[in-house]
């Protein structure tokens, strides 16, 4: 059964949120894991694209944004789409504002929430949705 993290930040920005999915798509990465970040638009994904390049001066990430043609080459994928990644992974980051369809077949899921009400409304809504289903939840304060 996927394990499902939410991590709660301390501010309102979004950019924060962006940093710190970085920062988790990172050190997955640097685990050996295969990591999706579900975005909500083409927009987000396009950020986080250029935020994995510069989030910080000496990290290198691979990753590559999803698009329908694409051969698969990175570690770590980003897409809008609602369908699943076309390979097994087994870390979604979600940044979404709902729970993405395909979340189960991963073993972990991170739902990153900042101070933001709608975004907090709306992840409060996905954690209770997780929690009737019976998925084990971890809660994580981020105050950086």
């Amino acid at each position: 059964m996927t394990k499902v993290s939410f991590y709660i930040l301390a501010t309102t920005d979004p950019l924060d949120r962006q940093q710190f999915a970085c920062r988790l798509a990172e050190k997955a990465y640097l685990k050996g894991h295969q990591v999706f970040i579900h975005t909500e638009d083409q927009t987000q994904s396009e950020a986080m694209d250029q935020a994995l390049w510069a989030f910080r001066p000496d990290s290198f990430v691979p990753h590559q944004i999803l698009a329908t043609d694409d051969e698969i080459k990175a570690p770590v994928l980003i897409s809008h789409e609602n369908t699943a990644p076309p390979k097994l992974m087994d870390v979604l980051i979600n940044l979404n504002p709902v729970q993405p369809l395909f979340f189960s077949q991963f073993e972990r899921l991170a739902e990153i929430i900042n101070g933001d009400e709608e975004i907090k409304k709306q992840g409060r809504v996905r954690y209770q949705f997780y929690k009737d289903r019976g998925y084990h939840l971890d809660t994580h304060q981020i105050n950086n």
